[in-house]
């Protein structure tokens, strides 16, 4: 029986379409993904945490649900909209459909809608706040609700999302330079599994520990690389782990951060973030390598960057801060490596779950980062 559900936009846009999934009322800003498969790793993403998530690719999911493939352990968009919805799912892999996960996880979703005009409305007035409901279909009651949320700007998603206690993964591999596994110290603002499968791969023993952890008791560890993950929220209100950052990176460790952890190693260098219209959500964006002048296609996911203009020179917190990569799309900042610093970070997502493998070269970096401070340590 076909089951009503309305979604609603701070504008007044109002659609009508088919629940799936929860039953229930779902708030939150409602961005929009271009990628064309990897469903389940969006849902799975820490980083969409208070979001609600249309799909721009028509079907969603064919192939179900393989457990396997979760980058955390739950879903975390609030509400997920898609033209249309499969209700089984054609893989050998899949231990559940879509509408039974999101079901299960307490994801409310609604299918049948027009997500071409939503994606159009989001790109032309940028990322609004909405709602999904298949139990108030009253839109004016919606809109009063919907008004009333929470502004994404100013909101510290990444502590409610990161891990409450410290925990070990052991290197998979030993380091390609030899000698013992490099130890790393990853800060979880709301970590993909995948980046410890590729950090461990790389020769890394990673403790992983609250997104809160000072700066001491990250040194008092003795790691030989900080790793800073992705995450969700307004960087600049994420205070304490930017100085955490600050101390831990002017005490010589080398560190690689990804996505949020990017932002906040370019704010604890003194530069400056902003809101970006709509984000980038997706997993083709053209990334250009500005020492290379490679390009590369990369998957995103973040509504907020670095001011390339506020980057400091040599008199900044951690001396001088470069641009390293650029969004071919709107010339946005995709990286940047501190001069002074064994230090760097991207905007992206290189860890590719789902996307492309274009960027993993960058914990290739990272390992000979850690390589090059113990040979000197060594020395």
């Amino acid at each position: 029986m076909r089951r009503r559900a309305l979604l609603v936009l701070e504008d007044g846009t109002t659609l009508e379409g088919t629940a799936f999934g929860a039953e229930g009322t779902a708030f939150g800003e409602v961005v929009f993904n271009t990628a064309m498969t990897g469903y389940h790793e969006v849902l799975s993403d820490p980083s969409y945490t208070r979001q609600i998530v249309v799909m721009t690719s028509v079907h969603q999911g064919n192939y179900g649900i393989a457990a396997p493939d979760a980058e955390s352990g739950g879903l975390h968009p609030t509400a997920f909209v898609v033209r249309d919805a499969s209700r089984i799912a054609s893989n050998h892999r899949a231990t559940s459909t879509l509408p039974e996960t999101l079901a299960a996880s307490g994801v409310v979703g609604v299918a049948e809608v027009d997500t071409r005009l939503l994606t159009r409305r989001i790109r032309d007035r940028g990322a609004l706040r909405g709602a999904v409901s298949s139990e108030t279909l009253d839109a004016a009651t919606l809109l009063d609700a919907v008004r009333e949320q929470p502004e994404m700007t100013g909101s510290d998603l990444a502590t409610p999302v990161t891990t409450t206690e410290p925990y070990d993964v052991p290197a998979t591999a030993a380091p390609s330079r030899g000698g013992e596994p490099y130890r790393v110290v990853c800060l979880d603002f709301g970590l993909k599994r995948n980046q410890l499968r590729l950090l461990t791969a790389h020769g890394c023993d990673v403790t992983v520990v609250p997104a809160t952890t000072p700066a001491a008791e990250v040194l008092a560890r003795r790691p030989d690389g900080l790793f800073c993950s992705n995450g969700p929220g307004d960087p600049a209100a994420v205070l304490g782990p930017i100085r955490a950052i600050r101390d831990v990176v002017a005490a010589g460790v080398p560190t690689f951060g990804i996505c949020l952890g990017h932002q906040l190693l370019g704010l604890a260098a003194g530069a400056r973030s902003y809101k970006l219209p709509f984000g980038h959500h997706g997993v083709n964006q053209p990334i250009l390598h500005l020492a290379r002048g490679t390009i590369e296609i990369a998957s995103h996911n973040h509504g907020f960057a670095l001011d390339a203009d506020s980057l400091p020179g040599p008199e900044g917190r951690l001396g001088a801060v470069e641009a390293t990569h650029v969004n071919l799309n709107d010339g946005t900042n995709a990286g940047i490596a501190l001069a002074e610093r064994p230090a760097f970070s991207v905007q992206y997502h290189p860890e590719a779950a789902p996307g492309p493998h274009d960027s993993q070269y960058l914990f290739d970096d990272f390992a000979a980062l850690i390589a090059a401070a113990r040979a000197g340590e060594d020395r």
